[in-house]
Order: C-alpha cells, then structure tokens, then sequence
C-alpha cells in the first residue's frame, strides 16, 4: 500500500514571538516494512531549517529557526511512504519471553535499535506495581513472545475506554490505568511499563494509522490524528515486532511508523523554545490517503 500523508500543525500566538527554535520529528522513518518514497516539509510565513542528529531514539530531525517576529505559524508536512508489511502470525518455533529477556540483556549491540536500549523505566513510563501485576498474567516467562504480546494488547483493548478527555499529553500512565481511561498513548504506556516490568524490551512508536470509514461514507480529509503503539523486541529473527493496544491488532499494512523512542518525550513530533509573551494555542490535522499500488 502507498499512502499520501499530510500533517499540519498550526501556531497561534497571542503576542509576536520573536524568535523560536524547535526540533520537527515529522519526517517518517525507513524501517523494516516501510520506505520513504517522496517527503516535503514547508513552514510559512518564514523559518529557516536544517537537518539535525536525533539525540535520542529513531527518528528523523529537522531544526526549525524562526528568528523574525511571526503571531502564526504553520507546519506543514507531505509524506508519500510505501507500507508492505506482514501480519505476524504465532508459531511453535517463536521463542519465549524468558529467552527475548535474556538475549537483550546480553545484546553488545551500541545503535539506537538496540534492545538493551527498552529495557529499562523512562521517564514518562516509570516502573508501576500495579500496573506489572495487571500484565503479569499474560507474560508469563515460558509463554511463545507473539502469543503474549497480542494477548497483551487485546486485553487491555477490552479494559480500558478511549476517552478523549481523560488525559493529556503528561498524564503519567499509573493515573490512566487507574481510570480505565485514555487515549493511544495512555495504552501504549501502560502496555509498555508492564512489558519493561517483566524483563523485556519494549519501545514507544509514534506515527499514523489508516482509519476506514463506515460503509456507505467518506473519509473526511483531517480526521485522522497521530496515533502510538508499542514494539517488542522478539529476538533476532523476528525482530521489532508492532502490538497496537488501542485497537487490539498486530502493526501492519494500516500502520506508518515516524519516530520510536523510550517513550513520548524523545519522538514528540514538534518542541523546541520560543520567546515571546502571551497564550499560544496549536491545531493539529492529519490526512493519511490511501494510493492505488502501481501493478
């Protein structure tokens, strides 16, 4: 599948701010499943950028410097990413989670990849008792890695509410567990803690999803949204392999991963500093359009 995606972001300031100095984490990643065909990014009225070196996790980073006076800005980004990706599918021969736990600790590998780099709390997904004792039960050490892990996830699909409302964006995840409530990052979270919580490597994906509409009905241009899930490493054949919690499937053909990291703060698609006074409000819309495969 190819997919036409454009995300806009846009900032509204209450005063002039005269200068800014931001990190865009917009641009999708290459990664086993998905390639960058086309990609553009524009910023107006004005800004200057720049490729940068992402500092932490896997993730490709431009510079953003806007150093005249602007009340708006927008960020517009235009990807084309061709998805061909397998729904992974339980074997026999899967190894088990003690065996994952074990390879990455010993894992000598140094990238960003590197399981040895999930395994340990983060600091918006710290280590959390409770929620370890919810997972606890579908990791079981001896269990096939791909068993539990989509036994996980549709778990907490069937537990927990989307609810919009819930939370924000730092919202620890021990306050959405506790109400049964949240949105894809909040699900991402906490399958992630209760993976870390048993020994495993376990990563925070950031990017979209391809939303199909009702029978009979459109896809409304803008609807869709950034989307968040988790990847378990499986071990040397396998790899990373994608569990989305919000939706209780595999990653797959309707998934297009942006950045991976320990968690929201290291991918958050725009931060950076801006200097000015007064409120500031931020719009954001994704379209993720679905492209005929050339035969």
């Amino acid at each position: 599948m190819i997919y036409d995606i454009v995300h806009v972001t846009r900032f509204d300031y209450g005063n002039a701010v005269k200068f800014a100095r931001c990190n865009l984490r917009l641009k999708p990643i290459d990664w086993p499943g998905q390639s960058v065909e086309d990609y553009e990014l524009r910023v107006s009225p004005l800004g200057r950028t720049a490729p940068a070196v992402a500092e932490a996790g896997l993730a490709n980073v431009t510079r953003l410097v806007v150093d005249q006076p602007v009340r708006r800005l927008t960020i517009e980004s235009m990807a084309r990413i061709r998805v061909d990706r397998l729904i992974p599918v339980p074997s026999e021969a899967d190894p088990t989670l003690a065996e994952i736990a074990a390879w990455a600790r010993a894992s000598n590998d140094l990238s960003a990849a590197s399981p040895a780099n999930y395994l340990f709390p983060s600091p918006l997904i710290p280590l959390d008792r409770d929620i370890a004792d919810y997972c606890a039960p579908d990791l079981d050490p001896s269990r096939n890695c791909l068993e539990a892990a989509i036994a996980l996830a549709q778990r907490i699909q069937r537990d927990f509410v989307f609810d919009g409302t819930a939370t924000m964006v730092d919202t620890p995840p021990h306050e959405a567990f506790a109400k049964r409530r949240g949105v894809c990052q909040d699900f991402a979270q906490i399958m992630i803690t209760g993976l870390r919580a048993a020994g495993l490597p376990a990563a925070y994906a950031s990017g979209y999803i391809r939303t199909i509409p009702p029978p009979g009905q459109e896809r409304l241009v803008g609807a869709d949204a950034t989307h968040a899930w988790v990847l378990l490493w499986c071990g040397p054949y396998h790899g990373w392999v994608g569990v989305d919690p919000t939706n209780g499937i595999w990653m797959a053909g309707d998934h297009v991963i942006v950045a991976i990291g320990r968690d929201y703060a290291e991918i958050a698609p725009v931060d950076g500093v801006v200097l000015g006074s007064g409120a500031q409000s931020m719009e954001v819309s994704v379209d993720v359009a679905p492209q005929e495969v050339p035969a």
